[in-house]
């Protein structure tokens, strides 16, 4: 039987109750946050050091933006909450009759458990065939690979000479008709028409295909009304070749089975599915497909009230919106949902400082956007549905003043300023090998050189 992990040298003399946080995305940075000033002692544990943007991770990928843009360190941002402190470790499990989180080699005792792992990506059970060829999109890094397969594929079709080859170096696939994937295809087309129209000598990149598969009947299912066509008609409009209603049958390193049918693609990526982080597992409770918490009304966890999750890995069956009526399907695994939660927290931990009940967590829905392109977007906001220019001025204020720190609105601002007026795209650097093209893999059999 293997030794129980030590515990992490406590605070002896600090008799404030001490609330484990685990992640640092949205909903843990929000609850950290919202306990400033409280009577307690806050511990954020994340695996990263950096708080992530994530919705902004596409233009990572797509090279408009650098990773710094779009990230910040936890420690920063924590760095004046004199109640509050950042451990860089990964979560390994729970002993919940002990109340302690188990780390890698420690263990940290807690008061209250505050679960915001969030979600990760899954090519729906073909995780180890599919993801070496797929990368999806939920990290840095993972961006970083998205942005090197891309660029790197414009290189290779410049050595190729065979007509075949150079075709399937020009064929991007992404696979989910989500906004990832949306904002994805609609990157990848401006790339291949603006962006490196004057680039190269031996191929236009205009004539890159780019294929949006989804499997359901729509793109962007989630809105309302007629915004899913009206996306599907912007990506159209800029070239984007959208399969819906079809299934992704085989993922390989040449290409995809769509529908039955072999698309020839050196670069496929992938949005089309996620997973709840294997923490939730560890609390022995209900979960849903994803693997999601089913929580109860306050964000608690059935059998044990010290223990809440939030965010992407909570399924909230008792969610209501702010007058409204309990939604039939889950929360969207959107930030605000998270934001919302980690404030919620907050007030729930003070109900029970004060001996009073705990509130119920209500969602307040504050919109959804989403990015087709230049000047090309569609917003559903209070009711109100728009696309076309207003909804894509519409999300650049939304995400640049939703963007932590006045360094990084400031610089996403000049980037995205710059890019609109010249067309280009700054952060166009291959990273992860050294070698040059013809080096990555044989030779083509004829080159242009």
């Amino acid at each position: 039987m293997s030794a129980k992990p030590a515990l992490r040298p406590s605070h002896d003399s600090d008799s404030r109750p001490h609330v484990v946080i685990v992640g640092g995305g949205f909903g843990g940075l929000q609850a950290a946050r919202s306990l400033a000033g409280a009577p307690v002692r806050v511990t954020l544990v994340d695996r990263s050091n950096h708080h992530l943007f994530q919705p902004l991770l596409y233009q990572v990928a797509s090279a408009v933006l650098s990773p710094s843009d779009i990230a910040a360190p936890i420690r920063w941002l924590l760095r004046r909450q004199a109640n509050a402190e950042v451990l860089l470790a990964e979560a390994q499990g729970l002993d919940l009759d002990g109340r302690r989180l188990l780390l890698t080699s420690t263990a940290l005792e807690y008061d209250v458990l505050v679960l915001a792992a969030g979600m990760t990506n899954t090519w729906f059970g073909h995780d180890e065939a599919w993801s070496p060829h797929a990368p999806g999109l939920k990290s840095l890094d993972d961006a970083l690979e998205m942005r090197r397969r891309i660029l790197l594929a414009y290189e290779r079709a410049e050595w190729a000479r065979d007509p075949d080859e150079r075709r399937k170096q020009l064929t991007f696939v992404v696979v989910g008709g989500g906004p990832t994937g949306v904002e994805l295809a609609g990157a990848l087309s401006e790339i291949a028409r603006d962006t490196l129209r004057r680039d190269f000598r031996h191929i236009d990149p205009s004539e890159a295909r780019i294929v949006l598969v989804e499997g359901a009947p729509k793109v962007l299912g989630t809105f309302g009304g007629e915004l899913p066509q009206r996306a599907l008609e912007q990506l159209e409009a800029i070239g984007v070749e959208v399969r819906l209603g079809d299934m992704v049958e085989t993922v390989d390193a040449n290409g995809v089975v769509v529908g039955g049918e072999r698309i020839e693609a050196a670069t496929v990526l992938w949005g089309a599915g996620v997973r709840a982080e294997e923490i939730g597992g560890a609390l022995g409770v209900e979960l849903d497909r994803a693997g999601r918490v089913l929580v109860q009304a306050d964000c608690s966890v059935p059998g044990h009230r010290e223990v809440f999750v939030i965010g992407d890995l909570a399924h909230h069956r008792h969610a209501e919106e702010a007058g409204g009526e309990p939604p039939e399907r889950p929360l969207p695994g959107v930030a605000q949902v998270a934001i919302q939660m980690g404030k919620h927290v907050a007030r729930a931990l003070q109900a029970d400082r004060d001996g009073a009940p705990r509130p119920r967590f209500r969602y307040r829905d504050l919109g959804s956007m989403a990015t087709v392109g230049r000047r090309r977007a569609v917003a559903e906001i209070g009711g109100l549905r728009f696309a076309g220019t207003f909804a894509w001025l519409t999300w650049l204020f939304v995400h640049l003043m939703a963007l932590v720190g006045f360094r990084n609105r400031l610089a996403v601002l000049l980037q995205w300023s710059w890019s609109y007026l010249t067309f280009q795209r700054t952060s166009r650097l291959i990273r992860g090998s050294e070698r040059a093209p013809d080096q990555l893999d044989a030779p083509p059999a004829e080159s242009v050189l």
